[in-house]
């Protein structure tokens, strides 16, 4: 399944209510299985985000409506984009002319 990379921001109203920050995330997971959409890893972190998800969808279609359902609930916004593994980004590699 093709990973991708979620850097998401909390928006004003997600940091009202930032104590319930933890169970929006489970909520999400939830969400995005059911959309089978996983996701692999979770951070806070520091910097221009607030936090990253490692995501496995089973194409950019899925990822797209799971990652729009949980931006419509206005808590985050989201840059995503689409991560090669090594072993694919050998496959890419080896086959330039």
């Amino acid at each position: 399944m093709p990973t991708y990379i979620a850097m998401l921001k909390w928006t004003p109203q997600g940091l009202q209510n930032i104590k319930q920050s933890p169970s929006r995330l489970d909520a999400a997971r939830k969400g995005f299985e059911s959309a089978g959409v996983r996701m692999k890893d979770f951070y806070m972190v520091t910097g221009k985000h607030d936090m990253i998800a490692v995501i496995e969808a089973p194409d950019d279609a899925a990822l797209a409506r799971a990652i729009l359902t949980t931006n419509a609930q206005g808590s985050v916004t989201s840059e995503t984009c689409r991560a090669f593994t090594e072993s694919e980004y050998r496959e890419i590699v080896g086959k330039l002319a």
